[in-house]
């Protein structure tokens, strides 16, 4: 029997993580011969290169591609785009998958939906129909890809009505749940022995976990708020004697900005250690301490709002990038303004009334065997014209 080729793409650190658990179950099926399509921030030096951890995880990759950064202007993501249109077209021609399996709503990400659908290659998306209320382009660049594929594989409800809402066919749509659940609830952690040593903790200190990046829409207050926010952690360090852990942004308009700054602050305070970026392992291990330790995820990363519930970790969620998102009650949201921010770490540190409720908080991403159901079903989906061809149901008339 000829297996079905499906063709993994990934441009991102923290889109790859939320896809690992899709890629192992994909790569166990008999039915299914799985490959990897790189490019994006995993092939930059500067955001760590994590194609490394890629290659450490031992999965097959069929293209890395690379694209030429040159502008840090607002004309910088178009030019990404279309380069990766150009690019990302010769390589999918050339392999000519059964499928392409795209994750959320990354510009590197509809750069490769668009070739996918223009060659008329079966594109299954993970992560529609969630909304950010216009706090980043991610909304436009979410649905748009909505529309240029063929499957669906939501994480929670209101993302499979808001896709059915937007005219997609029931069939073409799965709540299967959020992919990293599969890895974080199975997972065996870093002890805090090791992570002691290898973070150089202290044992009664609070861990401030941090990732800022740009709201794409706003990249002109990239260095203001990081500078309002690191004026906090330097409150908490000096007062509180909280260490502080914090990873560079993702590559989006106003990174220079922010990691000028983190590089700037790394240097004034011995508790504050910068890295690149973490990978999961080392990331969940971290947040898997606040079970016994005061830890909290500060920031603005979509990681806050769907990760960080499945330790019971507090998060506090500053400004607009996560508006509209579907949120556990262990999110906390602040504008960004050193006062109030201040106030809400002391919540969430310090706050016994806040800690009980942490203990009782739902996940509404948690489906068991997300990885296992999204394989099933690519293991058993007719691929005909039925498939390519897509109908709207949002009654639009017919000439």
């Amino acid at each position: 029997m000829k297996k079905k080729k499906v063709l993994v793409f990934t441009g991102n650190r923290a889109e790859y993580s939320l896809q690992l658990p899709i890629i192992n179950a994909l790569n166990k099926s008999s039915k299914i011969d799985c490959k990897l399509m790189v490019s994006g921030s995993h092939l930059d030096k500067k955001f760590g290169e994590t194609v490394k951890q890629i290659k450490k995880d031992k999965l097959k990759i069929a293209a890395k591609i690379k694209l030429n950064n040159n502008s840090s202007s607002r004309i910088r993501t178009p030019n990404l785009i279309g380069q990766g249109i150009l690019k990302y077209s010769k390589i999918i021609n050339k392999i000519n998958p059964d499928i392409l399996l795209v994750n959320a709503d990354r510009f590197e990400t509809f750069a490769a939906t668009i070739a996918s659908s223009q060659l008329g290659i079966p594109t299954f998306h993970i992560e529609g129909g969630d909304v950010t209320e216009g706090g980043t382009f991610d909304d436009n660049v979410r649905h748009a890809i909505t529309k240029l594929s063929h499957f669906h594989f939501v994480t929670n409800k209101f993302s499979y009505n808001n896709l059915i809402h937007m005219g997609e066919e029931k069939w073409r749509v799965r709540n299967v749940g959020l992919p990293i659940n599969d890895l974080a609830y199975n997972q065996k952690f870093i002890s805090f022995k090791n992570l002691k040593l290898k973070f150089s903790l202290k044992d009664n200190s609070p861990l401030i976990i941090l990732t800022q990046h740009p709201v794409t829409t706003e990249p002109h207050l990239s260095k203001f708020s990081i500078k309002e926010i690191l004026k906090s952690v330097a409150h908490f360090i000096t007062k509180y004697n909280c260490q502080v852990i914090a990873t560079y942004p993702n590559n989006d308009v106003g990174s220079e900005e922010i990691i000028q700054e983190l590089k700037k602050f790394n240097k004034k305070y011995k508790d504050f250690k910068l890295y690149r970026s973490l990978g999961n392992y080392l990331y969940h291990s971290l947040l898997n301490l606040s079970k016994n330790k005061n830890v909290l995820l500060l920031g603005n990363s979509s990681s806050g709002i769907k990760e960080a519930v499945i330790f019971k970790c507090p998060v506090l969620n500053i400004g607009s990038r996560q508006d509209g998102r579907l949120k556990p009650e262990n999110v906390i949201d602040v504008k960004c303004n050193s006062k109030r921010i201040n106030y809400r770490i002391k919540t969430c540190l310090f706050n016994k009334n806040f800690a009980k409720k942490l203990k009782k908080v739902k996940n509404p991403y948690f489906k068991k065997g997300t990885g296992k159901k999204i394989t099933k079903i690519i293991e058993k989906i007719k691929l005909n014209t039925k498939l390519i061809r897509k109908k709207s149901n949002m009654n639009l008339k017919v000439y």
